[in-house]
């Protein structure tokens, strides 16, 4: 079984720096749903002097009524006990002026529904803030899973917040790194596969840690209609966008490889201006990305642009389960697993090991693999050809190729030579720079290979 909170070092330093701030606080904190944001709180105020206080979908009227108890429960106060409220100014004094002790801390979750319910609450507490809080000694965090209600509520321009935040944390998924201290007794190939399904998602890797392999998690965490994960992209939109079943069938039409503008909207049937408020809002959302080869100059007008499902557990759902519905529907799931079974490897853990590939690339460098540092990293690709890694550092002499292969089998030289093809196709600084090359493998190389290693200094391998 998983341990408990883990992995969450920088965020905790961040929160306990905001802490230890001589005056006021105000910290925005946010993030998609399951991302373990309220568990990363309950471990930063556990041995605080701290009010939580969890906001619903209720009307104000309840959950002001509800913070009321709260705050005298926290202050120890039969008066507020027994007033009716109608302010929440009165509570927010009330709370600094009868709590004794230190710094008290004040965190207020799903922020969001009290601007839902009441439009004029960031105003609410704007003024609170301005009045009440920002010259005493205290804490205060506003917590949201609504990444577009939170933004609009506290941290964009015509918010009345806008300006008071002391900080902000938008909470992301657990790295790839951190898996083995999920998974200690996975190999790393299984680490990779659970990596490619649960996407650093705390929620997802404690449903997965008890399963034998990942097929077995997957059985029991998504393809059973009764199972937590069955309709999570449903529950993770529905908050968030009004047309669901239109975003549902744009990520369909990307996870089944159409990653070009023209062809999504070829698909689609629509024109290529009615997907851009689409596009816009599941970038904003972390759900997509727009990605351009690495060696573009002016990324921002390339004509070479994808998009790309960045969520692992969405990109798989929209692979798999979401066109096999019906099989599972109709009480047929293993179906549904047969596919999964057969291209799981090949169409979805191998390019999410093309990412953790990347992400390595940044470490390596660190570590002085190369004698200079790299200043970008990403995929390259014309329309005849791609490569996994492009790495280049900024002065502009040098450029590192890299390919990443999540084959049973060793990688021979043979994957060395397809590369150094590649890369005579690559224009950047050509005739002008010096060729690096790196191959990724997860089960190792060819003895020939490995020699060949030995005798250039142009070339690493590393072995997952």
């Amino acid at each position: 079984m998983m341990n408990g909170f883990m992995n969450r070092t920088e965020e905790q330093e961040f929160l306990q720096q905001e802490y230890s701030r001589e005056r006021s606080s105000l910290v925005i904190l946010y993030g998609r749903r399951r991302i373990g944001k309220t568990a990363l709180l309950a471990e930063f105020i556990k041995d605080k002097n701290a009010l939580y206080f969890l906001a619903t979908e209720e009307n104000e009227t309840q959950n002001l009524k509800a913070f009321t108890e709260l705050a005298a429960d926290f202050c120890e106060s039969e008066l507020l006990r027994q007033a009716t409220v109608t302010n929440w100014g009165v509570i927010f004094e009330t709370i600094l002026s009868q709590n004794p002790g230190e710094k008290p801390i004040i965190v207020i979750d799903e922020f969001q529904y009290l601007g839902k319910s009441n439009p004029a609450f960031p105003s609410i507490f704007q003024k609170i803030w301005d009045t009440a809080l920002q010259d005493k000694s205290v804490m205060v965090i506003l917590c949201g899973s609504q990444i577009s209600l939170m933004e609009s509520q506290t941290l964009n321009y015509g918010s009345p917040l806008y300006g008071r935040r002391t900080g902000q944390l938008m909470l992301k998924q657990i790295p790839f790194k951190h898996y083995r201290e999920f998974f200690p007794k996975k190999s790393h190939r299984e680490l990779i596969e659970y990596f490619a399904i649960t996407g650093g998602v705390p929620k997802y890797i404690e449903l997965f840690a008890d399963s034998k392999d990942i097929y077995t998690a997957i059985e029991k965490n998504v393809l059973k209609k009764s199972s937590f994960l069955y309709d999570e992209p449903n529950f993770l939109l529905q908050k968030e966008v009004n047309e669901v079943g239109s975003y549902f069938s744009l990520l369909k039409t990307i996870a089944a490889g159409n990653h070009k503008l023209t062809k999504i909207a070829t698909t689609l049937g629509i024109k290529q201006t009615g997907l851009t408020n689409y596009l816009k809002t599941l970038s904003a959302l972390d759900i997509i990305e727009r990605e351009i080869p690495i060696t573009e100059e002016h990324p921002e007008k390339s004509k070479r642009g994808l998009y790309r499902i960045k969520d692992n557990f969405l990109a798989f759902w929209f692979q798999f389960i979401y066109p096999n519905l019906s099989y599972i529907e109709s009480g047929h799931p293993e179906l549904a697993m047969g596919k999964i079974r057969r291209n799981l490897t090949d169409n979805h853990v191998s390019y999410v090991y093309e990412a953790i590939c990347r992400e390595e690339m940044w470490h390596l460098s660190a570590a002085g693999t190369w004698d200079f540092p790299i200043g970008k990293a990403g995929r390259w690709w014309n329309n005849v050809s791609e490569i996994d890694i492009v790495a280049t550092d900024n002065s502009g002499l040098n450029i590192i190729f890299g390919e990443c292969k999540f084959w049973e089998g060793k990688v021979g030289a043979n994957v060395l030579r397809e590369l150094e093809t590649k890369a005579a196709l690559v224009d950047w600084q050509k005739g002008n720079r010096h060729d690096h090359y790196i191959l990724f493998s997860a089960s190792g190389f060819t003895d020939d290979l490995l020699q060949l290693c030995k005798e250039r200094n142009d070339l690493t391998l590393h072995c997952h």
